[in-house]
């Protein structure tokens, strides 16, 4: 598991950008599970994520609406299958609106750029 911390900031919102090998439904959830094991990343607001799989595509918004399609669709462009990317915000107070697109788009490049 490779886990990106302080990725970016805005306005109060921290973001986060981890990732690994998943090959199915049941390894995704296992992952997230491993991931909240940290009491940090269990009490983040969002736990958004992809990964496209033997399974099919699949993401998950975790109450951050769209979010998990934005990681889909640059997994989708990288052509990276079997490879599962979390992006991890905490809430800093203030509503990014369309923002929080753009900085889900940073985390996962930046993720992208170190595997």
């Amino acid at each position: 598991m490779l886990i990106l911390e302080n990725v970016l900031t805005d306005r109060g919102s921290k973001y986060a950008v981890s990732g690994g090998p998943c090959r199915n439904a049941e390894e995704a959830k296992a992952f997230i599970k491993e991931l909240k094991r940290s009491k940090k990343f269990a009490r983040a607001t969002h736990n958004t994520w992809a990964v496209i799989c033997a399974d099919g595509a699949m993401k998950n918004d975790d109450g951050e609406a769209g979010a998990g399609m934005v990681i889909l669709r640059m997994l989708e462009r990288e052509e990276l299958h079997d490879h599962i990317v979390i992006v991890t915000r905490w809430f800093g107070g203030k509503h990014l609106g369309g923002d929080r697109f753009r900085h889900v788009q940073t985390a996962v490049r930046a993720y992208l750029d170190v595997v």
